[in-house]
């Protein structure tokens, strides 16, 4: 049957759009008509060719708006989210129509239930305790099948993806000691990613300046690696420094996944700190070298200079073996905290990336604790000058009454690296987004319209056309969908609508939780999960799963 009678059973039209289909290619005017999920027809110049256009029981006029797939952000903290809140406007208002979860080694399966108890107190600043989940999963598997059941058996607001977090798995197989793995408990750990790609995992994650996964020694890696790469995975590492050791540290996962034979994506591709102010040309020169040598390589950012984590990230890796009581303990013995408060302030300290943390530069961005409410907002040294205490003094405070809960935003990035390195090819977006917290970084509510508004259109670094690839068919090809980032027919209609001239990211630091303008459409799986810039009551989103080798 012609395209243009199948599209006349169509359940949408979308009219006169621009089309930016996700490819790089030059935009152009279309009708695109969708059944049954699916793009149908895609009828170019419609309006002018002289054939019959498209119809279907609804037509939508896309005169000014430009029509895209999906975005996908490609390094999201939503894992218990999803579970949480079904609207989860935080990303369907941005226009992301897929998350990949399980990131920086640290979620909630594979896992028994110690150590699903010892990853829920060590990731509480990033999800929450998850009381409010009820935490019925226990294998890769039964986590996305949760998934897909979502809500009431409607599923959830936006697809996702699952990593293997390799801290978890190291968690279960070997537990929270800083010690080689035995040669049974690497087989424990080969076999727990081999089950959990299996089961529909895209790849595996690490923290390697988190505990216990910042443990692992490369040889432990490259194992894990090998098996990733067999299923057609990829590696996604949150490298070992990204300070002081940082080019060390990207060089490291380039090597160790070039042995593995393991495509590597590497997360939140950032040269932070003092030490790395204006180096971005070295380290995008490092990958093209790579690159040119044949390896797979692709790497996400967020499009703000600051960072966020949690405040026990920045302790020496010493001070975190064992798990979050053992750190607890630390903290509480004077002897073993002044030997922490060293490694902090004059030695520079792994967690902090090897440079000497900088008090003025750690703000409080949100706490577990009601009584500790009046530190947010705040950087450390502003509340130790307050206070009239020493800014270690504030922090072990903040560590010990709010049980390692406390998130914090890190202002220590370098406006030149981030441009730098958004437009380098292998570039994808991700927001990097922790939802908790009272003052919560804003890249999770506008990463995406951030780079569509402020780096498109009003400072140019990114073309339009570039910069919607970069968010669209580049992470959808890492992920090695069949189906998805493009507009094209036949394609999953998980589309966006906006407008080039409006779209902006409303998030700002003084208000994080601000909605973005000029996205008013949003579809999954052409449900509109976004209508007229609203959210709707549609729960499209469902566990997307590895595509077979």
């Amino acid at each position: 049957m012609d395209p243009v009678e199948l599209a006349d059973f169509a359940d949408l039209v979308v009219r006169d759009a621009d089309v930016v289909d996700g490819t790089g290619a030059p935009s152009y005017r279309a009708d695109v008509a969708v059944k049954d999920g699916r793009i149908v027809s895609i009828v170019k110049e419609a309006a002018s060719a002289g054939c019959q256009r498209p119809r279907a029981r609804r037509e939508l006029d896309a005169e000014g708006l430009v029509l895209s797939p999906g975005f996908i952000d490609m390094h999201a903290h939503s894992d218990l989210e999803l579970l949480r809140d079904p609207d989860h406007s935080a990303k369907a208002a941005q226009g992301v129509t897929l998350e990949v979860i399980g990131q920086d080694g640290l979620s909630y399966a594979p896992v028994d239930d110690r150590t699903l108890a010892e990853v829920r107190r060590a990731i509480t600043g990033w999800n929450g305790h998850g009381d409010d989940i009820d935490f019925s999963w226990r294998s890769v598997g039964a986590y996305l099948d949760r998934l897909d059941h979502g809500f009431d058996g409607e599923g959830i607001a936006v697809n996702a993806a699952y990593l293997i977090p390799q801290g978890t798995v190291r968690a279960l197989a070997v537990g929270w000691g800083d010690r080689p793995a035995t040669p049974q408990e690497l087989d424990r750990m080969r076999q727990l990613v081999a089950e959990g790609m299996e089961q529909g995992a895209v790849g595996m994650s690490s923290g390697l300046t988190y505990t216990p996964g910042m443990y692992a020694e490369d040889a432990e890696l490259t194992e894990l690696c090998r098996v990733v790469a067999g299923y057609g995975g990829y590696y996604c590492p949150h490298h070992r420094s990204y300070g002081a050791g940082a080019l060390e540290a990207y060089a490291e996962m380039v090597a160790l996944s070039r042995a593995a034979g393991c495509p590597l994506h590497l997360a939140h591709a950032t040269m932070n700190f003092g030490p790395n102010k204006g180096r971005a040309p070295e380290l995008l020169a490092l990958l093209d070298e790579a690159l040119a040598a044949g390896a797979d390589i692709t790497l996400d950012t967020y499009p703000y200079t600051p960072g966020c984590t949690t405040l026990v990230a920045l302790l020496p890796s010493w001070a975190s073996e064992g798990g979050p009581e053992r750190v607890l303990g630390r903290l509480a013995d004077e002897a073993t905290a002044e030997r922490v408060r060293h490694d902090l302030e004059v030695t520079g300290s792994d967690g902090c990336h090897g440079v000497p943390v900088e008090w003025e530069t750690i703000e409080i961005s949100g706490v577990t604790a009601p009584a500790l409410v009046g530190y947010v907002g705040r950087t450390v040294a502003e509340s130790a000058a307050r206070r009239g205490e020493s800014p270690w003094t504030v922090a072990r405070r903040l560590l010990a009454e709010d049980r390692l809960g406390t998130t914090i935003l890190q202002h220590v990035g370098h406006e030149e690296n981030v441009r730098a390195i958004m437009r380098h090819p292998v570039h994808t977006g991700g927001s990097d987004g922790i939802l908790r917290g009272t003052k919560p970084h804003p890249r999770a509510y506008g990463t995406f319209p951030r780079y569509l508004g402020h780096y498109v259109r009003e400072s140019g670094v990114l073309s339009l056309e570039e910069c919607v690839a970069h968010l669209t068919g580049r992470p959808a090809a890492r992920l090695r969908l069949p189906d998805r980032g493009v507009v094209r027919e036949g394609y999953r209609a998980d589309l966006v609508l906006f407008d080039p001239a409006t779209v902006a990211a409303g998030a700002t630091f003084e208000q994080p939780r601000t909605l973005p303008t000029g996205i008013p459409y949003v579809l999954i799986d052409g449900r509109f999960v976004i209508e007229d810039g609203r959210r709707t009551d549609v729960l499209a989103g469902r566990a997307v799963r590895r595509t077979p080798v």
